[in-house]
């Protein structure tokens, strides 16, 4: 490509960037409400299913295990068609599928559309993360980054004020309603959010070409789905379980629950947002690598506090750091992934990890019941945040790339 090309490409994604953020942020947001609300709503779930809170936590372990599957269909979409027409079919699904849930008679047709669900889930972030990063200012990419990734904890915060303000009055099926809202969103990406000039440029001919192009690219693959693995665990293992530690070890009321899970979103919304932008400066591998570390001085008062105060802190501060190093990564996979298959290999890898650490929710309740729920996610944490970091070492720095620069995979 030629530099006026490159220059020009720069010009338009610097404009036009906004919406395609708050596109992406709102879509994530969205869709991490839905999931949430099972978190938050777990024991009351299977009080009515009848089962047991480790029956209930796989249906979040089907859910991140159907993952993938959304990310290879939607990001193959991407690749070929486009980053807007697959988002907005995304947007839809899974607002049909979240309603549904409200409605689901017994357990085992809850865990269906749970699956169902985590198709939807995992073809979000990919096409939503390449369309936004690929508009970006690549000066700012890491600061919005973090903006992108913490509407997951958004979703988180949203999902904890629904069920503080609505659960008791309501019970858990209407919240399910809610999820329709991401069907709105999919009529301001119809109007608001233009295409990607980067995939416009950097397109796949034909099929072939695309699944060529993804295979010469394997090695990148492997390395971003071993990342991926490593920081889904951190991330799962420190929230999933979180409410229901609040209720079995604190005995904690539902709202209470809600409060304290809602200071850890913010503690993640900052956290995510501050890192991110540091990532600018500072390099994306040195930025986790920092905020991982930490999230290990943070586990004594987060799992262990002595007091209401000191739990309030570390529940602030265990996701601050973790979502932290969250906060680069859409930044981080977007430059590490060829311009020709990034609607794809980004999404893929990362719902790649979720499958392989989608069991550590279980793993954590089975555990908690031999133990304590406390001792359970302490040492998973502290497993987990070092594996993390030691991938992310690994990592190779391509702070500030400029997409779309050539042609080439």
């Amino acid at each position: 490509m030629s530099a006026t090309r490159s220059a020009s490409i720069s010009t338009a994604t610097a404009t036009d960037h906004r919406p395609a953020v708050v596109a992406g942020f709102l879509g994530w947001t969205l869709d991490a409400f839905d999931y949430f609300l099972v978190v938050y709503c777990l024991t009351a779930i299977g009080h009515d299913f009848h089962v047991s809170d480790a029956a209930m936590a796989l249906s979040l372990t089907l859910t991140l295990a159907f993952r993938p599957i959304g990310a290879f269909l939607f990001g193959l979409m991407a690749d070929r068609y486009g980053r807007r027409r697959p988002l907005m079919l995304n947007l839809i699904f899974y607002s049909v599928v979240e309603v549904l849930s409200g409605l689901a008679p017994n357990y085992a047709t809850f865990m269906g559309l749970r699956a169902l669900f985590g198709i939807g889930m995992g073809g979000q972030w990919g096409v939503a993360a390449s369309l936004a990063m690929e508009k970006v200012p690549p000066r700012i990419r890491g600061l919005l980054s973090g903006v992108l990734q913490q509407g997951y904890a958004a979703g988180n915060l949203l999902a904890g004020i629904c069920y503080f303000f609505l659960f008791d009055r309501i019970g858990w099926r209407p919240l399910f309603f809610l999820g329709g809202l991401p069907a709105l969103l999919a009529v301001f990406v119809w109007y608001r959010v233009k295409e990607s000039e980067v995939w416009q440029k950097t397109r796949s001919e034909n099929w072939g070409h695309l699944f060529r192009a993804i295979l010469s690219h394997w090695k990148v693959l492997a390395f971003i789905v071993v990342l991926m693995t490593a920081f889904n665990f951190v991330s799962h293992g420190t929230q999933d379980m979180y409410p229901t530690f609040l209720r079995r070890q604190w005995n904690f009321s539902p709202r209470t629950v809600a409060v304290l899970t809602g200071i850890s979103a913010l503690g993640a919304i900052v956290g995510g947002t501050l890192v991110g932008m540091l990532s600018d400066r500072f390099g994306r591998r040195r930025a986790m690598i920092s905020a991982l570390l930490a999230g290990l001085l943070v586990i004594p008062i987060w799992a262990f506090a002595p007091s209401i105060g000191l739990l309030v802190t570390g529940a602030f501060l265990m996701q601050f750091m973790v979502q932290g190093a969250w906060g680069v990564i859409p930044a981080h996979l977007s430059e590490l992934s060829p311009d020709s298959v990034r609607g794809f290999l980004p999404g893929f890898a990362y719902q790649c990890g979720v499958l392989i650490a989608g069991t550590v929710a279980y793993i954590e309740a089975v555990f908690a019941t031999r133990t304590s729920y406390s001792i359970a996610m302490a040492s998973t944490a502290a497993t987990v945040l070092v594996l993390a970091a030691v991938v992310s070492y690994f990592s190779r720095e391509r702070r500030g790339q400029v997409f779309g620069a050539s042609t080439g995979g």
